[in-house]
């Protein structure tokens, strides 16, 4: 399972942690030479350096279960954006597919998708750079190809089709199955 270079670099949360893991590894380094040190040098095992040794054993065991969880995290991000990706484009294509089957044009395809996307009249003729005028225009004629009254029930289609299946012909006949 590949995790990006992007995802871990140094400047993200997780960049954040990785440097935390390897700057605790190379402390616990220090610390567990520095108790065989004093072991050499007392030429045996005292209280405080047992306990100086258990406490270093200790932060190298959480070392291993931060690396450890932080690992398994990246994993399930990385499962989940592909996924997420996945479901996109699948969207995508299923959203194309309808819209050739309703007859949309090219505009009022791309309008329709602004409106299922959620933007406002306003915002998808900003976007596509034409008149509000138009875009209502182009919704008007997607709702009467689709068989809805507005841009709810457009919606409802395809939240409809990721619940319960394929997209019917007759979309109020579907909408009203669904009530």
């Amino acid at each position: 399972m590949a995790i990006s270079r992007a995802r871990v670099s140094v400047w993200t949360k997780e960049g954040a942690l990785v440097a935390l893991i390897l700057f605790q590894t190379a402390c616990a380094a220090l610390f567990v030479a520095d108790v065989f040190n004093d072991i050499r040098e007392a030429g045996r095992f005292t209280v405080d350096l047992n306990m100086e040794l258990f406490a270093n054993l200790g932060l190298i065991a959480g070392i291993v279960v931060e690396a450890t969880v932080l690992w398994a995290l990246l994993r399930r991000q990385a499962r989940a954006d592909r996924t997420i990706g996945a479901a996109q484009g699948a969207m995508a294509e299923m959203m194309g597919a309808q819209f050739d089957q309703w007859g949309l044009t090219p505009a009022e395809a791309d309008v329709a998708a602004f409106t299922i996307k959620g933007f406002s009249v306003s915002e998808t003729a900003s976007f596509r750079g034409s008149s509000e005028a138009t875009v209502k225009s182009h919704l008007n004629s997607v709702y009467r190809k689709a068989g809805v009254s507005g841009r709810s029930q457009l919606v409802s289609i395809f939240v409809e089709e990721l619940f319960h299946g394929p997209i019917k012909a007759d979309a109020k006949a579907q909408q009203a199955r669904a009530i």
